[in-house]
């Protein structure tokens, strides 16, 4: 599978990206909305795992403009769990909440989206 992973953390993304890789997936990153949303529509990856708040462009936001996902699976990241993720729902298909207790265990959620 193809993940990109959106998150202004450099520690959530290289995590993420050293246990997607370790289980076989293909991984791109971006640091921030604007840069995730650009490599959203050249890489139409399966899953896309967006942080809530991030300078820029927040994921809500992010998803908004998101055109047709053509299946693509979103995961909704954030240590906050307030209106920002109310207002995204239902355009995420799961909302994970940081800090992770077992980053394996979210890519394996992420596998069975």
């Amino acid at each position: 599978m193809k993940f990109l992973i959106v998150d202004d953390e450099d520690l959530v993304r290289r995590s993420l990206r050293r246990a997607a890789e370790s289980r076989g997936h293909e991984v791109i990153e971006a640091e921030d909305g604007e840069k995730g949303l650009n490599i959203w529509k050249k890489n139409k990856p399966d899953v896309v795992f967006l942080d809530v708040l991030m300078p820029g462009l927040t994921g809500p936001q992010v998803l908004e403009e998101m055109d047709d996902r053509k299946g693509a699976r979103v995961i909704l990241m954030s240590a906050y769990t307030g209106e920002e993720k109310s207002r995204a729902w239902p355009a995420y298909d799961l909302f994970i909440p940081k800090p992770f207790a077992n980053i394996f265990e979210v890519i394996e959620r992420a596998e069975k989206l």
